[in-house]
């Protein structure tokens, strides 16, 4: 089987060295010396003065809203995971959708400006599968109109702008260290500002807002991390370089056996500050695209449509029209990558979609019914004929 994607893991003595110190302190939460440990040392990997490692990047970006007190309408993108737009609704504010450009997928500062009322409060944007958004117009826009910026940056580690940490920017950026990240402590993220006033204030929260055993001088919530998560940050961020290496090798090899298929792929700013965190491919049309991920699926290989659906359409905010957004998030899926995928395993998958394509280069795709069963049997076929790979 081939998942779209795996977790790094260590060697198990790696990770016991840590766990075995763990036990012998028995201090196991509550801003431990492992959780010291790992926010100073990615500070110097990431080249940071100011970070806070907290339980998640949800819980990154609930602090992020609520440090900077923002009220009312937040301008966000409808691509991205809803843990973007569920921070804003669950912090009391409204998002405000734009759309994306076709080429980066990121929000399209052309159309955030025209979204400005007199309850517009911040910008949320996310930096799409680790690409940067147009930060300098994003900045010159919220400069102009005395607006927040919070960067969705879960994607972005190791990611750099213009020879700085992507971290560095808007009022507060945030990133996860999810199991599924390129970088993660299983469960994890964190908050970035250049503030330190900021970087207190969050301080506080992640913490009930304790300024003392018998004091408090914030608002709070329990955002904190564990030892046991800060021992597995730190026996990744051993081996941060090689994860980003590998990943850089089968990105680069995706887009040369895949030059056949009718795609296209995400704009990059810059390949040397790009950390290659996934592979997403953008078909020519939403039928092709499901028949290769059904026919992958028969071979027990695993692509996900990552984002689907638009976040326009959930159930808890307003629904307006984004053509650009609607097209791409019917077309695109993430292809498998993690670091013990193999070149192999990428020209496999390669075969498959581009055969799958020849097979339907005939057929009319269209929603009709009559073409749904076609594309059945044209899967069955391919399936039953065991194709030589």
């Amino acid at each position: 089987m081939i998942p779209v994607t795996k977790p790094y893991l260590p060697q198990i003595k790696e990770y016991d060295s840590y766990i075995n110190s763990i036990w012998e302190r028995q201090w196991l939460t509550n801003n431990g010396p492992l959780v010291n440990e790992l926010e100073l040392r990615l500070k110097r990997y990431l080249n940071l003065d100011h970070m806070l490692y907290i339980s998640n990047g949800t819980m990154a970006l609930q602090i992020a809203i609520k440090a900077l007190g923002l009220q009312g309408d937040i301008i966000t993108t409808p691509f991205s995971y809803v843990a973007t737009t569920s921070s804003i609704v669950w912090e009391g504010c409204n998002p405000v959708f734009v759309d994306i450009k076709p080429g980066t997928f990121n929000i399209n500062p052309a159309n955030i400006e025209a979204a400005i009322t007199p309850e517009t409060s911040a910008i949320l944007a996310t930096h799409v599968f680790g690409v940067p958004c147009n930060i300098d117009a994003i900045q010159d826009i919220a400069a102009r109109h005395g607006l927040k910026v919070i960067y969705d940056a879960a994607h972005c580690f190791g990611v750099k702008y213009k020879g700085r940490s992507v971290f560095e920017y808007g009022d507060i950026s945030t990133t996860s260290f999810h199991a599924t990240k390129l970088f993660h402590t299983v469960e994890g993220g964190a908050v970035f500002t250049q503030c330190p006033e900021l970087l207190k204030k969050m301080a506080f929260i992640r913490n009930f807002g304790h300024n003392g055993p018998d004091d408090f001088a914030e608002l709070g919530i329990n955002g904190k991390n564990s030892e046991f998560h800060a021992a597995m940050g730190l026996c990744n961020l051993n081996h941060i370089d090689e994860i980003l290496s590998k990943r850089k090798e089968l990105y680069l090899h995706y887009r040369e056996i895949l030059s056949g298929l009718d795609v296209s792929f995400q704009e990059l700013n810059d390949e040397r500050d790009y950390n290659f965190a996934y592979f997403p491919v953008l078909f020519a049309s939403e039928a092709l695209m499901l028949r290769c991920m059904e026919v992958l699926a028969q071979e027990k290989i695993y692509c996900r449509r990552y984002f689907y659906p638009s976040l326009a359409t959930l159930p808890y905010v307003s629904k307006p029209s984004l053509p650009v957004c609607e097209s791409v998030v019917k077309r695109v899926v993430c292809l498998p990558l993690y670091h013990t995928l193999t070149s192999s395993d990428t020209e496999m998958i390669a075969r498959i979609m581009l055969r799958t394509q020849n097979y339907a280069s005939s057929a009319v795709i269209s929603a009709s019914p009559e073409t749904i069963l076609l594309e059945k049997e044209i899967a069955t076929i391919l399936s039953d004929s065991k194709i030589n790979l």
